[in-house]
């Protein structure tokens, strides 16, 4: 492969070509979308993405969550222990295997899905498309990039 593009053919050496940098910006922008709406809920992102592994299957495993999350025990048991600190969820050892430490939501962690629906309506129109293309936007990436 030559280092300069043919003529006519874009340069793929340069940063608006790059899949890893369009992601990257792209995951910063919507970081940046989601942070007023998530102060109003009292969240941060990285919270907010635990409560909604709770919220679709509550009493899971620290270890449950973290694989859903992609994130290890030394990034997730702070920030597991800071939602605790506020009411959001309980962590308690498993009576079968004191290893294992399972979370639940609280009355509080489940009463806040019912205005945390409200989130990602403020995010499609944050980034100006229609449901359906949300939809299928996310459906691309979550079938090929974890593939890579």
């Amino acid at each position: 492969m030559s280092p300069h593009p043919a003529a006519g053919e874009p340069d793929l050496m340069q940063l608006d070509h790059q899949l890893c940098f369009a992601l990257y910006s792209s995951a910063h922008a919507l970081n940046r979308a989601y942070k007023p709406v998530l102060k109003a809920l009292d969240l941060t992102y990285p919270q907010y993405l635990a409560m909604i592994v709770l919220w679709e299957r509550d009493g899971v495993t620290v270890k449950e969550v973290g694989d859903r999350l992609h994130l290890d025990s030394g990034t997730l048991t702070p920030l597991l222990k800071r939602l605790e600190a506020v009411g959001m969820i309980s962590r308690e050892r498993s009576l079968d295997d004191e290893r294992r430490v399972i979370v639940k939501l609280t009355a509080k962690g489940r009463k806040l899905r019912d205005h945390a629906g409200e989130v990602t309506k403020y995010v499609v129109e944050a980034v100006g498309m229609s449901a359906e293309e949300f939809a299928a936007l996310i459906q691309m990436l979550m079938n090929r990039v974890p593939n890579i």
